[in-house]
């Protein structure tokens, strides 16, 4: 990124399926359109996901080959993607135009328009084998996602908050033969209605509650491909014993990537950015926000680029009349009729 005073449309901040579907709309709308990412790939998450079969339109389809579709049609109406551009701060500068600025803050790029699309990261456990297996996509962190590549077989399945004791209800009730949950505590942190659906599941025989449990380690197979064993401790006896299971979901959290917007726009206390739902406006003006790192974001391929389009959609509105940013409730034309 170099320094100047050059001036786009658009600026884009992650170019995940969020950040390219706002870029695919800004651009094929004529605007400037620039996506900044701070990795060395485009595609964030989804990279590291073999195949999606809930993505509409696609039976099944390769993460990396989707995110190949996209930043070919961004690019086939004259949106630029720059990589290894990690971007530090938004501002505005004295002109009313807003600049995003690099990490290092020696170089930015100025903009009419910013749409933050950070994305968010799965928090890890950081046991060995976690990382090694999810390369093998047997550990997974979403059963929404992955739930159907289990069917009839055992998981292990780690948390003690809401999602994970959902999630495992729902593992146990539409595709696995056994889920075995663990948590580090005697009691759960879910909603107790929840806890309640969840024991009334276990009497079926298909889910196995292990208190108070923590997972040491996973072990692969000698061909690194399939998991061997998972490795269990009671934090109380600090005994551990052995678990033969097929995949680990491991439900202990998201991570929105939004530290460095911190005073910039509004956010709750984990971290995510607050929006109006509608229009993804964010609490500064000019600045829209989309996909996972939004408050009540669903968290889901689909919605994140749905989230990417009406931030870039909301665009025209804007630049129409920048004074309307208060306006919460998206004018007729938004809706494609």
């Amino acid at each position: 990124m170099a320094n100047g005073n050059e001036l786009y449309d658009a600026i884009i901040v992650g170019a995940g399926p969020a950040g390219l579907a706002a870029g695919l709309y800004a651009a094929r709308d004529r605007y400037r359109t620039l996506v900044l990412e701070k990795n060395g790939l485009a595609g964030g998450q989804i990279l590291l996901t073999e195949k999606v079969e809930n993505y509409p339109g696609h039976v099944s389809v390769g993460g990396p080959e989707l995110i190949e579709y996209q930043k070919q049609q961004v690019e086939k109406f004259g949106g630029e993607i720059r990589i290894n551009q990690q971007v530090a701060a938004v501002r505005r500068a004295g002109d009313g135009v807003l600049e995003v600025a690099t990490a290092d803050d020696e170089a930015t790029v100025r903009g009419r328009a910013v749409i933050l699309a950070p994305g968010s990261d799965y928090r890890k456990l950081g046991v060995p084998g976690e990382d090694e297996m999810r390369q093998a996509t047997r550990v997974s962190y979403c059963a929404t996602c992955d739930g159907a590549f289990y069917r009839d077989l055992h998981v292990l399945t780690v948390g003690g908050g809401n999602t994970a004791v959902e999630d495992t209800t729902y593992l146990a009730k539409r595709f696995v033969k056994k889920a075995t949950l663990i948590h580090r505590r005697r009691e759960f942190r879910a909603q107790e209605v929840l806890v309640e659906e969840l024991n009334e599941a276990a009497k079926g025989g298909k889910i196995d509650i292990k208190l108070p449990y923590v997972l040491e380690e996973i072990v692969p197979t000698e061909d690194g491909r399939e998991i061997d064993h998972v490795r269990l401790k009671n934090v109380e006896t600090e005994a551990t014993e052995d678990l033969k299971v097929d995949g680990v979901f491991i439900f202990v959290g998201m991570m929105p990537n939004t530290k460095w917007l911190r005073g910039i726009v509004e956010m709750d206390d984990n971290g995510y950015v607050a929006a109006d739902p509608v229009t993804m406006k964010t609490s500064m003006p000019g600045v829209f926000v989309a996909g996972d790192c939004r408050q009540q974001a669903a968290l889901q391929l689909a919605t994140a680029m749905g989230d990417g389009v009406i931030a870039a959609m909301q665009l025209k509105h804007y630049f129409r009349n920048p004074k309307s940013w208060d306006v919460t409730t998206a004018e007729p034309e938004t809706r494609g009729w």
